[in-house]
């Protein structure tokens, strides 16, 4: 009775995402949250990334307030100094994200993980911390193009794990977020209903109001980022195409194709020069 009990337990365990072993711990420098439906359920799991992104931060140009200011916050968090939360908001393509990744090459060699986890998993938030609490390591967790719609799940989970639940915040651990926009609910003309006019004439927001905005709020450290002007994302174009092995004749060539490409997309950014600059040094490498 015994062995079929055993063997029965061992073929539900083929069921089950394995947890990582200490060697996948300490060979691996990112992780991404996952859930997989099984008989028991949907159950979450940790994900080594074999392909780690290998962006740093004097690839990424003309955002040298925003870099300084990460990259200090980050240091500050590897030597167990205080350090906040961040959320990074502005236009798209401006390096929000690129700026994160260039943290964890920086300071992977001291101990920082990245573990990405996307907005449908936001609820497995408290799991995720049980999970890197007892861990040596420091960890950020990214949660890229963040923003929610009214009453999504990962909303208050995300609330609670910034600032608000009952068990404290972990030290280990900090939320680095990126967003199109500053607040991360929609807002709508009706919510300004709710504000009230006192006599002597200041302004007071309703409640929906204060509840949309009250997530970014949490975040300790707001890095805004715009579109660079032209003569900004020409010295992208240029930085990118240098990488790619370009010579300084061929660089000056570029810039009207550049100016062109960009024109052809409605927007600048170091995106955009990015991709430019692909295409160009595989047409003139």
């Amino acid at each position: 009775m015994n062995e079929k009990l055993d063997r029965l337990l061992e073929h539900l365990e083929t069921f089950l995402p394995k947890p990582l072993t200490e060697a996948q711990w300490k060979s691996s420098t990112a992780f991404r949250w996952r859930r997989r439906d099984s008989i028991f359920g949907s159950i979450g799991f940790l994900q080594p990334v074999k392909h780690v992104a290998d962006i740093t931060f004097e690839d990424l140009q003309n955002i040298d307030r925003q870099r300084d200011a990460i990259r200090d916050n980050t240091k500050n968090f590897i030597q167990k100094k205080p350090a906040n939360n961040i959320l990074l908001t502005g236009a798209r393509g401006t390096g929000k994200s690129s700026l994160i990744k260039a943290s964890l090459h920086e300071f992977a060699s001291q101990g920082l993980r990245l573990v990405e986890v996307e907005k449908e998993h936001l609820a497995d938030l408290a799991d995720i911390t049980e999970l890197l609490a007892d861990r040596p390591e420091r960890f950020i967790i990214f949660c890229d193009d963040l923003s929610f719609e009214d009453g999504e799940s990962g909303y208050k989970a995300m609330k609670s794990a910034l600032d608000g639940s009952v068990s404290a915040q972990v030290d280990n651990i900090l939320i680095y977020a990126t967003s199109n926009r500053r607040h991360l609910l929609p807002e709508y003309m009706k919510d300004n209903e709710g504000y009230v006019h006192s006599d002597d004439g200041e302004i007071h927001p309703g409640e929906v109001v204060e509840e949309k905005i009250s997530l970014s709020e949490r975040f300790g450290l707001w890095l805004s980022f715009y579109p660079p002007k032209q003569d900004e994302y020409l010295a992208i174009v240029s930085h990118w195409l240098a990488h790619f092995g370009l010579s300084a004749s061929q660089i000056e060539a570029a810039r009207s194709e550049a100016l062109v490409w960009a024109l052809e997309r409605g927007s600048r950014s170091g995106r955009v020069a990015w991709q430019f600059a692909k295409h160009w040094a595989g047409s003139h490498a």
